[in-house]
Order: structure tokens, then sequence, then C-alpha cells
């Protein structure tokens, strides 16, 4: 997999790709050119064998502050705007809909696209230095690209009209009590903690984890006949499988299974 300018990418041990956000001088700020950039590596990840799942993380105090600052300043026509803001919204979705887990390894500061980014992973592991901030409202904006119906998904109505309507900061430990963050640990501890939630997923079948990750983001968003349709129309693509066959096959002999994504 090629390195692109903007981000650090390193295959790991066990099909992890680590990709770190490495614009420090920037609060790792999310300008097209780096949209572009992480874009094109969830792309070939998804079609990679060898990759099997994605840390996402950011190089020094920040884990992602967002839009670049300047990109406010521009004098936007609406639809122009609208129009980029999209390939920023087809980003983030593109990442809840990778059909490999995704964890976010939440290092310090998350705001705005940042924080869109860490709400479209599969977990959340932040950092004690982590930090959430919801200040859209402070330049006259809101929380977009699906910052407030992830939010109201992930913590309820309650919480989440609390968080953006009072415009709230949160620390690693308030992330974790309001639900935003699955677990927080020492800021030297980050990385290893992610890679051993990522290695526990990857024990399970591939295909099985990626259909079981859409099944559950739509269920949020259809009624329940048509969730009981697709859950039946991806378990019997998964029935004739070779994981679903060697799952099996270990199962009756006590052994860990072998699975091969086919």
């Amino acid at each position: 997999m090629t390195e692109p300018s903007g981000l650090s990418v390193t295959p790991e041990e066990g099909g992890a790709l680590l990709v770190e956000f490495d614009r420090p001088e920037k609060r790792n700020a999310l300008d097209e050119g780096l949209q572009g950039e992480l874009l094109a590596v969830l792309q070939e990840a998804a079609v990679d064998r060898g990759v099997r799942g994605v840390i996402l993380t950011g190089s020094g105090e920040a884990f992602s502050a967002g839009g670049d600052l300047s990109r406010f300043e521009k004098d936007w026509d609406p639809a122009e705007f609208r129009a980029q803001s999209h390939e920023l919204t087809r980003l983030i979705s593109a990442v809840e809909r990778l059909e490999k887990p995704v964890v976010a390894a939440v290092n310090g500061l998350a705001t705005g696209a940042g924080t869109q980014l860490a709400l479209s992973c599969d977990l959340r592991i932040a950092s004690e230095n982590a930090r959430f901030l919801f200040r859209e409202g402070m330049i006259g904006l809101i929380p977009s690209h699906g910052g407030t119906s992830r939010l109201v998904k992930l913590v309820g109505l309650a919480r989440a009209r609390d968080i953006v309507l009072g415009g709230e900061d949160l620390d690693a430990s308030e992330a974790f009590r309001h639900g935003l963050v699955t677990r927080v640990v020492p800021h030297g501890r980050l990385l290893d903690e992610a890679r051993e939630r990522l290695g526990h997923i990857l024990r399970r079948a591939p295909q099985a984890y990626g259909l079981a990750k859409r099944l559950l983001h739509l269920s949020a968003s259809v009624d329940l006949e048509s969730g009981l349709f697709a859950e039946s129309l991806a378990q019997s693509s998964l029935v004739g499988t070779e994981d679903h066959k060697e799952g099996v096959r270990a199962t009756r002999e006590r052994r860990a299974p072998l699975f091969e994504g086919r």
C-alpha cells in the first residue's frame, strides 16, 4: 500500500493497518488533500485481503481538529460549499461502511469532523489525554456530516442534546460516562490497547463481521420487518462460505478456527 503525504500508513502483524493523521502542526486538520488520501486508503483496504482491520489515530497532541479553519474564512457560494461538504461526508461514511473493523485510538483533541470520524468507527478507545469539543455553535455552525444523528444513536437524545446544545467540552472520563468512548486507558497504553481489541475482533470470521456491522447500522434506520429480511439474506449468503464450515469443524474439534475470509 502506497503511503500518502498527509498520513502515516503502517501494515502490522495479523492484518492490522495503522493509519495515523500526520499534520501535527495543524492539529491533524482534515484539508481536502488529507481527505482524499484517507478515502483512497480506505478504498484500497476494502479490497485488500491482506488488510483485516484498521486503527485510526493522530500524531502529536490531537486526533483531529476537523476541518481546517481557513476553509471557513472563504466567501462560499452555498451550492459549492454543499458539494465540498458532501465529499467529507462521503469519507466519514466510508469509515462506517468499511466491512472490516475500524478502531479509533483517540490520542488527544477531537473536534468537528475529527469527532465525526471517531463516531463512525466501530470502537473508540481514548487516551486519558483525549478531549472532545463540541464548539460548532461558537462559529455559527452545527455538527454536520452525521454529527447530530450519529451522536443521538450512540448516546441517546437527552445526552446528545446536553452535549451539543450545551456546548460541552468532554474530557476522556466524561466521554466514557456519556458512552462516547468504549474505554479510557493511560496515554502510553493507547495503541497497545487498540491493537489488543482489534486482535480480539479479528478472531472472528471476516465476512460475518462485515455483514453484522452493516446490519447493525441498518437496524437504526429501518423497520423490524425490513431488518429481519436483511438478516435472512445475509445469513443465507454466509451459510455456504468456507469460513462457516471451518467454524463448525473447529467447534466440534474444540480448537480455534482458522478463518480465511472465504
